[in-house]
């Protein structure tokens, strides 16, 4: 281990990991800071018309709004996530409360559309808090219970990517899209109080510079096959996940179904059962270990695709279908983050840098790959795309790195 940080740190201290216990009302209000803040990067979605109207932009140019606070969180994702290693974490979390509800508050008052994309990026790179929130949740918990505690705080921020869509969508036609920005500022600075308050300090262990700390991201990366595989397994799961939900609307609206926006976002909700089984997986991958689980969940993908090819054109399969997928994609997610987590407890906020931008550039794949299985193939080229990047995942799993 030693060798590993020297490669990996230009000057690293060693101090003890934390035995405390985390506490459960301290894991409810990380789970519930996880499902507010994530929810900031979707608010703007189901928005996206009425910010048009109020600039006078055309559809297209309104939905910059959205990719804008994509890419900032991916940026932070990738330049600050990383710093939860190097600086105090608590501090660093506030602070990106802090400009959060700051961003929000530009949002909400905005005079342009500029000042709002602006914003957005900005709102993208803050709202990047979750994934500074799970290593520090992985660093506190106790070994034997890490799986079922990042499962819990993993339920938090899926609900909270869930219901963000239809919260903002009900208060922007009845208080106005700004009023959502509002609300979302108030909530920030909640959270920010909340956390002043509960989050314990959690010193981190690493003591070189920022160059130094990205630089051991590479490092990190190619000394560990274990992280390749998780990242890999992560990024086709994701890929295979995208593929559905990018060409599920298409489908629904077709002459199999003629369905509307309205059904589409029905089986949403019922992506929320994927949340629910996020603290089962965590505890399985306790009990069973961490491979045990993320074989589970990834047979369950495989066997999604394969029933929704064969009984997809019957509401009652497709809905059985979106559940399997759900539960084996969310499954195998948060089993590779307990996997992860525990390679190198001094860079658990690298290692998860690494995953997560190997899992949503899987995501990103799996959205062009599906648009363009779904014209030239329709659904039978869904399924079949979506059960070969999840067949993938299961050869990658099983041989890829184990030398």
């Amino acid at each position: 281990m030693s060798e590993l940080l020297t490669e990996t740190a230009d000057s690293a201290v060693a101090s003890p990991l934390p035995t405390r216990r985390l506490d459960g009302a301290l894991v409810w209000l990380m789970a519930l800071t996880c499902g507010l803040v994530v929810a900031n990067i979707y608010y703007n979605q189901p928005l996206l018309a009425a910010i048009g109207r109020t600039f006078h932009l055309s559809d297209s140019s309104a939905s910059l709004v959205a990719t804008a606070t994509q890419v900032g969180y991916t940026l932070g994702m990738l330049f600050v996530v990383p710093l939860g290693d190097m600086l105090e974490r608590k501090r660093l979390v506030l602070l990106m409360l802090l400009g959060a509800a700051a961003c929000l508050g530009l949002a909400a008052f905005a005079p342009s559309f500029a000042l709002l994309a602006g914003a957005s990026i900005l709102l993208g790179i803050c709202s990047a808090v979750p994934q500074l929130l799970l290593p520090m949740a992985a660093h506190l918990a106790p070994e034997a219970d890490r799986g079922r505690i990042v499962g819990r705080i993993m339920s938090g921020l899926l609900i909270g990517i869930l219901a963000s869509r239809t919260v903002s969508g009900y208060v922007g036609a009845h208080l106005g899209w700004r009023a959502m920005f509002e609300i979302a500022a108030g909530l920030m600075l909640a959270l920010l109080g909340l956390l002043a308050w509960r989050l314990p300090q959690d010193r981190p262990n690493f003591a070189g510079s920022y160059g130094s700390l990205m630089k051991s991201l590479l490092t990190l990366t190619a000394t560990l096959p274990a992280l390749r595989r998780s990242a890999l397994v992560g990024g086709l799961l994701f890929a295979a996940f995208s593929v559905f939900w990018t060409t599920l609307a298409f489908f629904l609206e077709g002459p199999a179904y003629h369905y509307g926006s309205d059904v589409a976002g029905f089986f949403g909700v019922i992506g929320a059962v994927g949340a629910l089984a996020a603290p089962l997986a965590g505890k399985a991958a306790d009990t069973r270990g961490p491979d045990f689980a993320i074989g589970v969940g990834i047979l369950l993908a495989l066997s999604a695709y394969v029933f929704m090819g064969l009984t997809g054109y019957h509401l009652a399969g497709l809905v059985l279908g979106v559940v399997l997928l759900d539960v084996g994609v969310q499954s195998a997610h948060i089993s590779n983050q307990t996997k992860i987590f525990s390679l190198v407890p001094e860079a658990r906020s690298r290692l998860n840098t690494v995953y997560m931008t190997g899992y949503f550039t899987g995501g990103s794949v799996g959205s062009v790959a599906g648009g363009l299985a779904w014209v030239h193939s329709g659904w039978p080229g869904v399924c079949v795309l979506g059960a070969a990047f999840t067949g993938a995942a299961f050869l990658v799993s099983r041989f890829y790195g184990r030398g």
